[in-house]
C-alpha cells in the first residue's frame, strides 16, 4: 500500500499579523469597561430647601406691601397686609367682654355669704320650732340659685375665651408672614388691590441650604448609603462636599433610576437653584 503524506501547511504573512490586531483590541476593550466600572458621572439639578408660593386664607384689600423682590427676610416677619380694622374692632369688643370679671367675683363672694346660711338653716330646721320650715327653704333655694348662676359664669368666660381667640385668629389671618427665613423672589399685589384666597401673594425661597437631585441606575444607587460623604461639582466651576440626604426606596419602572439627593450648605448665596451640577461615584465598594 502507498502511504499518503500530508502536505505541509503554509502560513502565510496576514495571519500572524491579525492575531496581535485582536489581542490589542481585546485589551483596549478590557480597559475600556475597567474604566467605565471604576466611575461614573451623573448629572442633576440644584433644588432649595424651600420654593413656596405663599397666600391668604380670606379675601381683602392689601392695606401695605412690606417686602420687595430680592430683600431677605426672617422666619415670622410680616410680607402682606391686608385691612383689619373691623377685625381689630371685634377683638378688642370680644377682649373687654372676657376681661370682664366683675358679675362672676360678685356671684363668688354672695356664695360666700348664702352658703353659710343654707348650712345653719338646715341644722336649725331640723331643731323644734327654731326655724320654720319656709325660712329653711328660702335659705337653701338662695344658695342653689347662687351656686348655679356662678357655674353658668363660669360656663360663660370660658365661650368668651374662646371667641376672643378666634377673633385674634380672624385677625392674623390678614397677615401673611413668612414661614421661614428666605429671599423674597416675586411680589404678586400692590397696596389697594383686592386678594382672594388661594391667589400666590409672594414667593419666598430658602437657599441657605440646597440639595442636588440625580436619578443613578438602582445599582449604583444601592452602593451609597444616607449620610455618606460625597462632593458635588457644580455647573461653573465651584465643588461642594455633600452628604446623601435621600435614597428612594422605590425604583422607576420605565427607566429603572433610582432617585439620590444630595444635600450640601449654600455659603453665601453663591449656587443658584436650578444650576446644574454633578456627582462622580467610583465602581468599587462604597466606604
Amino acid at each position: 500500500m502507498t502511504e499518503m503524506t500530508t502536505p505541509p501547511q503554509r502560513h502565510t504573512g496576514t495571519e500572524s499579523v491579525v492575531k496581535p490586531l485582536c489581542l490589542c483590541a481585546s485589551v483596549a476593550l478590557f480597559l475600556g469597561l475597567a474604566a467605565s466600572a471604576q466611575a461614573a458621572d451623573f448629572v442633576g439639578i440644584v433644588h432649595a430647601r424651600h420654593k413656596l408660593s405663599l397666600s391668604l386664607p380670606v379675601t381683602g384689600v392689601v392695606a401695605k406691601v412690606a417686602v420687595e423682590p430680592g430683600q431677605k427676610v426672617g422666619a415670622g416677619q410680616a410680607l402682606i397686609l391686608l385691612d383689619e380694622r373691623a377685625q381689630a374692632l371685634e377683638e378688642q369688643r370680644r377682649r373687654t367682654q372676657y376681661e370682664d370679671q366683675s358679675e362672676l367675683r360678685a356671684t363668688e363672694e354672695r356664695l360666700k355669704v348664702v352658703q353659710p346660711l343654707a348650712e345653719d338653716a338646715r341644722k336649725l330646721a331640723a331643731s323644734r320650732g327654731a326655724i320654720s320650715r319656709e325660712d329653711a327653704a328660702r335659705n337653701e333655694l338662695d344658695f342653689i340659685a347662687t351656686r348655679g348662676r356662678l357655674a353658668q359664669l363660669q360656663t360663660q368666660k370660658g365661650r368668651e375665651k374662646l371667641e376672643l381667640q378666634l377673633a385674634e385668629t380672624d385677625r392674623q389671618q390678614r397677615r401673611l408672614v413668612a414661614p421661614v427665613a428666605g429671599v423674597v423672589t416675586k411680589v404678586g399685589i400692590d397696596v389697594g388691590e383686592w386678594a382672594k384666597p388661594g391667589d400666590t401673594l409672594v414667593e419666598l425661597v430658602d437657599a441657605s441650604v440646597l440639595h442636588l437631585r440625580v436619578n443613578m441606575p438602582a445599582a449604583a444607587a444601592r452602593k451609597l448609603k444616607e449620610n455618606q460623604a460625597l462632593p458635588v461639582a457644580i455647573d461653573g466651576g465651584d465643588t461642594v462636599n455633600g452628604n446623601v440626604s435621600f435614597i428612594s426606596p422605590v425604583t422607576d419602572a420605565a427607566s429603572g433610576l433610582v432617585e439620590v439627593r444630595v444635600r450640601f450648605a449654600n455659603t453665601g448665596g453663591r449656587i443658584a437653584a436650578g444650576s446644574k451640577g454633578i456627582v462622580k461615584l467610583d465602581g468599587g465598594t462604597t466606604k
